[in-house]
């Protein structure tokens, strides 16, 4: 694998960003792996949550590694404190994510496949609502998202912080009681995006201590009741990075049983 650290101009956001990228590569002879690539490859992008950067994959997983012989693009972007939406007061962070991005990359890195199916993104707690955010509202970009310990009801998060954060959750998402039916709001978008189509694949896991636990249940018979092709899993534990190196294993799993690959 290749890792690289990608500093670049956003016209969206208007400034320079960051993003650490890896990259299949076809390799042998080196110490305890050996790496396989393709003349194409599909994408994942990678969210980080709230507070973390770029780098957090790389620092508290062995991601590297897990991709190592899947032929599978890592795109991991900072997203800064934006939660992945276009803000009320800020930067235009749905939009970069979902349109600038993918464009970014592809003409950066010409192996990375430009199509629908080969291109999904997932994320962790705020990640984790950018990634079924990123997919309900761009679905002809992204066949499919993961969210792990996601805080997917945004309108239930911003009601119980912004007594604490008031300045920084309205900059974010405007009115707290505009989220309800808003674009937001993925309750919301999962009804447009079923009306609309196609509607991405989708994986789910929280865990059972949680402090998100409950939003995640009602996401999860939401968008069964919608109809989506929803995997859910729950199991013990809590907001912690042993729980999403362990769980991000099984995304990846995820994703080549639902291409059919071994």
């Amino acid at each position: 694998m290749a890792l690289m650290h990608v500093d670049f101009f956003s016209n969206v956001l208007g400034m320079c960003a960051q993003m650490d990228v890896i990259l299949p590569q076809e390799t042998t002879g080196q110490i305890g792996m050996e790496g396989s690539a393709q003349k194409t490859f599909p994408t994942l992008y990678l969210l980080h949550g709230k507070g973390d950067d770029q780098t957090i994959w790389q620092r508290r997983t062995s991601i590297e590694r897990y991709v190592n012989d899947m032929n599978l693009a890592i795109v991991m972007p900072a997203g800064y404190l934006g939660w992945y939406t276009d803000m009320e007061y800020g930067g235009l962070y749905q939009t970069y994510l979902t349109q600038e991005l993918p464009q970014i990359c592809r003409s950066f890195f010409r192996g990375m496949s430009d199509k629908r199916e080969d291109t999904f993104v997932a994320g962790l707690s705020m990640g984790g609502y950018g990634a079924f955010k990123a997919a309900l509202s761009a679905p002809e970009t992204f066949c499919a998202a993961a969210s792990l310990s996601g805080a997917l009801d945004v309108a239930e998060s911003v009601k119980q912080r912004i007594i604490g954060e008031p300045k920084y959750w309205f900059s974010v998402f405007g009115d707290p009681d505009k989220v309800p039916g808003s674009p937001n709001d993925l309750f919301w978008l999962a009804e447009e995006c079923r009306r609309k189509g196609p509607m991405p694949r989708l994986y789910q896991w929280c865990g059972t201590e949680d402090f998100l636990y409950a939003q995640n249940l009602r996401m999860r018979d939401r968008l069964q009741e919608l109809g989506y092709d929803l995997t859910y899993e729950e199991s013990p534990g809590d907001h912690r990075w042993d729980c999403w190196d362990a769980k991000i294993q099984s995304v990846l799993q995820w994703w080549k049983q639902s291409r059919g690959e071994n």
